[in-house]
């Protein structure tokens, strides 16, 4: 009696859901972040049309899991001057600065928003010099505004605003900030740092 033939199991060419190849897994967690930014920027540029969006969306998912408001700690973000000292940034000013770009750079301004609100506050009462670290990076965030505001367009744009009200309030949060900020400098003669914010945000209306 001839032997049976064993015919070859049809292989299923889908792609495996729902978790991360293990040499793929152990590359991720062992790489340096130079190479995971390189790669993913790689992937980006030249994957199909669908991977940047899919990679915000992704990005959007991680960010939604903290809790933005309790991030910023105004008391942290900058120290206080003395009397022979102006006042300069801190580290937690640039954590809490990169939180905020993660944030806008994924489609989600208004979160961005929060944040940047509570970094201008942080800077009312303080005093620093026109040329300095202080200044410089006073203007860095008036760019950042700007980025945010844009950002948090687009997500109107997009349809993703979910809630009206809070984006409402984040803008008009912002907005006194910044007011109070121009009043606090004008009243000890310094150079108000968010002039292209106050520009951008007065008559932005959502």
């Amino acid at each position: 009696m001839p032997a049976l033939e064993v015919l070859p199991r049809a292989i299923d060419s889908r792609p495996a859901l729902g978790h991360v190849n293990l040499m793929v897994d152990t590359f991720i967690a062992n790489a340096t972040i130079d190479d995971l930014r390189s790669i993913t920027r790689d992937l980006i540029a030249t994957g199909p049309p669908g991977i940047a969006p899919a990679f915000t969306k992704a990005a959007r998912s991680r960010l939604r899991q903290i809790n933005v408001k309790s991030f910023a700690n105004p008391h942290a973000l900058f120290r206080r001057q003395t009397h022979a000292s102006p006042a300069t940034p801190t580290q937690h000013l640039c954590d809490t600065l990169n939180r905020i770009r993660s944030l806008y750079g994924a489609g989600m301004g208004f979160s961005s928003l929060v944040l940047l609100s509570s970094v201008v506050r942080a800077t009312l009462g303080l005093r620093w010099e026109d040329d300095g670290d202080m200044a410089d990076m006073l203007a860095v965030i008036d760019i950042d505004i700007g980025q945010a505001i844009q950002s948090s367009k687009e997500e109107i744009e997009g349809g993703r605003v979910k809630d009206f009200a809070f984006a409402r309030e984040a803008v008009q949060n912002l907005r006194c900030a910044v007011n109070d900020s121009l009043a606090d400098v004008n009243a000890w003669g310094g150079e108000f740092p968010f002039e292209r914010a106050a520009a951008s945000i007065h008559y932005w209306k959502i």
